[in-house]
Parts: structure tokens; sequence; C-alpha cells
């Protein structure tokens, strides 16, 4: 059973948020629905990826908790209406405020770690996630953005 990123930005939506092992045992009941027995452990790939590429966002606390991110388009999976109904997790409301302050401390770390290897693709995929950031929470990324077109303008001037 593969999931895109937004599938798997769909499953946490439709509870709002989920700690990231309740997410893997979610994907597990999927799978085994749709006939394929796989451990929650074999998703964390799939979950990491997401992660990576801002489909979803990991939140600070105890536990952890992911939430659909600035780039995801949140799509159900077939069968995934009735995960609510199988697993007992309380639907979660986070604060904007609270997932804003999460996606900027990240998107500046990654920002920071982007330009100091040169990475040219990650510079621009988060040039391109500022601006969905941006829009999805109460941030403002501008200086941010501008560190990441100097670089990407430094670079073409070698």
């Amino acid at each position: 059973m593969d999931l895109s990123p937004d599938d798997l930005a769909g499953v946490v939506d439709l509870f709002g948020a989920l700690p990231p092992a309740t997410l893997r045992e979610a994907l597990a009941e999927l799978a085994f629905k749709r006939g394929a027995d796989r451990p929650p452990t074999s998703f964390e790939p799939a979950v990491e990826s997401a992660i990576e590429s801002y489909h979803l966002l990991r939140l600070p606390g105890d536990p952890p908790l992911l939430v659909a991110g600035p780039v995801a388009f949140p799509t159900l999976p077939e069968g995934a209406r009735d995960l609510p109904h199988i697993l007992d997790v309380p639907e979660r409301s986070i604060d904007p405020e609270r997932r804003g302050a999460a996606a900027e401390k990240r998107f500046r770390s990654d920002a920071s770690q982007a330009v100091a290897s040169n990475d040219h693709d990650r510079i621009e995929t988060l040039l391109d996630v500022s601006y969905e950031l941006e829009a999805w929470a109460p941030v403002d990324l501008a200086e941010t953005r501008d560190r990441l077109d100097d670089a990407l303008e430094g670079n073409n001037h070698d």
C-alpha cells in the first residue's frame, strides 16, 4: 500500500493532529483493511519523507504531534473515513500560533542548513515552501527568504 504525502496529511487531518506512533498505527489499520498486513514501523520512511517535504509538521510536546503541513493538500485514502471508529483517539484542534511557531523555527533551521551546505535544490524548495507557510500560519519569513534568494544569486555569479 503506497500512500502519497497528501494521503498521510489527510489521515492526520482527519483527527486534527496525531502522535507519530498513532499515525503509524492508523496506517497499519488502513493497510489491513485493504488486505495488506504491514507492521506500523514499515510506514516510517513515508512519514519522515512527508515531514521533510512539509506535508506534515512535527509539533514538539509530550507526545509530539503531527499536523497537516503547509504544502499539503490533504486527501483521504480509500477506507480512511472508518479510522476514527477503529482507533480510540481524540480529535485535536491545534492553535494556529503554536503550529506557526513550530513551522517557523523548523523553516529557519532548514534554511540555515541549506545555505550553509550550498544545497541549491533545497534552497529552491524552501523558497516555494516559504510562501505556502506564510499563507498557512501567522508567520513572516521575508528576511529568511531574502537570505535564501541571496544564497542562490551569489551562486549564480560564480
